[in-house]
């Protein structure tokens, strides 16, 4: 392209949305969007597997759907189907959001519960799609910042579950916390370097070297061999199971899924040079939600959890500058042909626990840390301090009383056993029910503080030319 379209300040276009790769470049560019994402998409399953106890055969098959799902996602949000996709270059996984309110599930009623409750809720963003901007104004970076720092906070303790757990057989007992501290040095180290692909691999560097550490130490044991060459998705592999006390749990949790996918779709659509205005973004936008809801009911179906649109991707199409949506065929291609390999899964299962507590650990700590920056903005009003003081208090606090709440009604128990949902609900009715430095009025805002990309100013044609 001789006249590259411009988008965000520093950001240069090499191949817009609509424009065609030739192969090589293209398989090229779609590799590194899925070592982006890959990390993340499996993680949520092998966490809930570790937290949970799942058998490995279990896990991997989780492993194997997550990978499948996502392929499909996806593919609906880059190929546009019908109403179906939004037409970006956006990806999709499984949603961390979910963790929470999926092992409070897990724990009453196993994958069955778990997989039946986000089935049943997940028409919600299909069915909120149509009147996202009277719905926006429940969310300002306040409430949003709150529910995202329960997130973070509710995943730390089983992050360190993992960590002081046993690597392997004839482990001393400090070698999990050994084994955690080189996967989240490896991680500094990269960012450290300050090129930009060792920023998007750091995760994975950060893993590998893990696995290195636990094989030197004798404490990685491999996987059995598959038992066939490919994993086949199963409908309902699994069964089905219904709580009523859960469902308003889980429908909030993908209400707050609905408004990240949005952030995450925006920040896409500015850096492919379109406008993230007017009634093409928001035919868009919705678009893309019925993908993540399409998405997240097939993968119910197949035995994998809720997905969501992912923005990981969002730094790879700085880099490389290229936005073009028709690589998303071979983006789903590679992660299905890695779903429907056992052999991939099997490795991915044998993850050490520390290794996992260690990755953990960092992302969560991020995502804490990123709630922070929304409740703070600006400036942290008293009024704000006490709605979130409330909030925080409430949904850290009556999660770690399981006894006391076995004695409330049924829905109140779900409700309040589930932080996030208890502290982001109450954040809600406190911010429309105080007076004070009135945030309500604000217009709905599509892309949060943390994922803001104006700030970034990477060379991007540069690094497509050397790489």
């Amino acid at each position: 392209m001789d006249d590259p379209t411009p988008a965000l300040p520093g950001h240069v276009i090499v191949y817009g949305a609509e424009d065609r790769l030739p192969l090589g470049p293209a398989l090229l560019v779609a590799s590194q969007q899925v070592t982006a994402m890959v990390v993340g998409v499996i993680t949520p399953a092998l966490l809930l597997s570790g937290i949970l106890k799942f058998s490995p055969a279990d896990t991997s098959y989780l492993v194997s759907m997550a990978l499948v799902a996502a392929a499909v996602g996806t593919f609906l949000q880059t190929r546009r189907v019908g109403p179906i996709g939004s037409g970006l270059l956006s990806v999709t996984g499984t949603s961390f959001a979910f963790l929470p309110v999926l092992i409070q599930a897990g724990r009453l009623g196993g994958l069955p519960l778990m997989f039946g409750m986000s089935l049943a809720t997940a028409p919600v963003q299909i069915i909120l799609a149509p009147f996202l901007p009277r719905l926006c104004h429940l969310f300002p970076p306040l409430v949003s910042g709150i529910v995202v720092l329960l997130i973070g906070l509710s995943i730390i303790p089983e992050a360190m579950r993992g960590i002081v757990a046993s690597p392997g057989p004839g482990a001393p007992p400090w070698a999990g916390g050994l084994i955690a501290f080189i996967v989240v040095v490896q991680v500094l180290l990269a960012h450290a370097v300050g090129k930009v692909w060792a920023r998007l691999s750091g995760i994975l560097l950060g893993v590998l070297a893990g696995y290195l550490a636990c094989a030197i130490g004798g404490w990685l044991t491999p996987p059995p061999p598959a038992g066939s060459w490919l994993a086949l998705p199963r409908v309902f592999p699994h069964g089905l199971a219904f709580r009523w006390d859960l469902l308003l749990p889980f429908a909030f949790i993908y209400f707050v899924s609905l408004l990240e996918a949005l952030g995450d779709m925006t920040a896409t659509t500015e850096l492919s040079g379109l406008p993230a205005t007017g009634p093409a973004h928001a035919k868009r936008l919705r678009a893309g939600l019925l993908a993540d809801g399409v998405t997240s009911i097939f993968a119910a179906v197949i035995g994998s959890f809720p997905s969501t649109t992912y923005a990981q991707n969002n730094g790879v199409i700085q880099i490389t500058g290229v936005a073009s949506r028709h690589i998303g065929k071979w983006m789903a291609l590679i992660m299905l042909s890695l779903g429907l390999l056992p052999a991939v899964s099997g490795w991915v299962t044998a993850m050490p626990p520390a290794v996992l507590g260690g990755m953990a650990l960092l992302l969560f700590g991020l995502v804490s840390v990123s709630g922070i920056r929304l409740i703070v903005g600006r400036h942290l009003s008293h009024r704000n301090a006490l709605i979130a003081a409330l909030a925080l208090g409430v949904g850290l606090g009556a999660p770690s009383q399981p006894e006391w709440l076995e004695h409330l009604p049924g829905i109140i128990r779900a409700l309040l056993a589930s932080g996030i949902s208890a502290g982001g609900i109450l954040a809600i009715v406190l911010n429309l029910a105080l007076p004070g430095d009135d945030i309500r009025s604000a217009k709905c805002r599509l892309q949060s503080p943390q994922k803001s990309l104006s700030h970034q100013t990477e060379r991007p044609r540069q690094e497509f030319d050397s790489h």
